[in-house]
Order: structure tokens, then C-alpha cells, then sequence
């Protein structure tokens, strides 16, 4: 299970300093996504990153491991019901390093659902103790995480939705 938690941690680091490094772009994102003006949609992204940035320090600290799983579950469950809210809309959601305008289908709206239950696992099973294999399993499941996103945002797995919105 540790291996789990450090791939969750460098998962919401990772999104932490995406969102630290692309603000601008990312504001605008969350602005369409929740339907926010612009001067909120700043605010929610800092309160986020903040956020993700906690959870991962706290995945990484057996005695907060607990509280940042949760933690970490409850950003990635938000995050799906409003990429739900918004199925079939056309926009950029801001899960990709680089700007991809597409419609919100199932696999998008899966992505953080998967990380929630994931995340939701790691909260609920005691921490284990770190071995040698654990940085290494944690960067085969990243890579595989990362292997599959790339995957998904191929135009073959596009699933336009008929009530599509914008």
C-alpha cells in the first residue's frame, strides 16, 4: 500500500505544480468547468493546488497518511462530479500537461473517479512500511497512469456525446 500512496502523492504533486506552472490557462479552464467569473475561478485554482499540495505531503507521513488519502479522495471526487455536470460539453478540462479542447466523455470523467477509489483504498487500509520496491513500483504505476492518459486523449477514444453542450 505504500507504493499506492507515494504514486497518489507524486500524482497530486504533479497536478500541484501543473496548476502553479500553467495558472493562467488553468483558471480559464476552471472558469468554463464550474461556470465560475474569472476572479473566483482564480481562487478555487489556488485553494486547490493548495490543497493537492497538502494531501501529498501528508500521503507521504504514515501518521497522516489517513487524512491525506481522504483528503486526496475527496479533490478527485469533486473534480469527477463536475467533469459529470459538464458531459458532453466541449472545453478544455485541464487534466493534460498540454491545452486539449474535447468533449467530456466517460473515460475523462473516469480518470479522477478511478484516483478517488484509489485514494479512498489507501485512506481505509492501515499504512505499510516502505521497502526497497516502493519508489520503483510508484514510478511504474505513474508511468502507466501517464501511458494510459495519453492513451485516452487519442481522437479513436473521443466519444461525442448527443446532448453535447458548451
Amino acid at each position: 500500500m505504500a507504493a499506492l500512496a507515494l504514486f497518489l502523492a507524486l500524482v497530486l504533486l504533479g497536478a500541484a505544480v501543473h496548476k502553479a506552472l500553467q495558472r493562467e490557462r488553468l483558471t480559464h479552464a476552471v472558469a468554463r468547468l464550474l461556470g465560475l467569473p474569472a476572479p473566483l475561478a482564480v481562487l478555487v485554482l489556488v485553494l486547490v493546488t493548495v490543497l493537492e499540495g497538502l494531501a501529498a505531503l501528508a500521503l507521504l507521513i504514515p501518521a497522516t497518511l489517513a487524512a491525506g488519502a481522504a483528503g486526496a479522495a475527496m479533490i478527485w471526487a469533486l473534480y469527477a462530479v463536475a467533469l459529470l455536470r459538464r458531459r458532453g460539453a466541449v472545453l478544455d478540462c485541464g487534466c493534460d500537461f498540454q491545452r486539449r479542447e474535447k468533449p467530456v466523455g466517460w473515460l475523462t470523467i473516469l480518470r479522477p473517479a478511478v484516483l478517488a477509489a484509489l485514494a479512498a483504498t489507501c485512506a481505509w487500509v492501515p499504512p505499510a512500511g516502505w521497502t526497497i520496491e516502493t519508489p520503483f513500483a510508484a514510478s511504474a504505476l505513474l508511468a502507466l497512469w501517464l501511458a494510459a492518459s495519453e492513451l485516452a486523449a487519442l481522437p479513436a477514444f473521443e466519444q461525442p456525446d448527443r446532448r453535447a453542450r458548451s
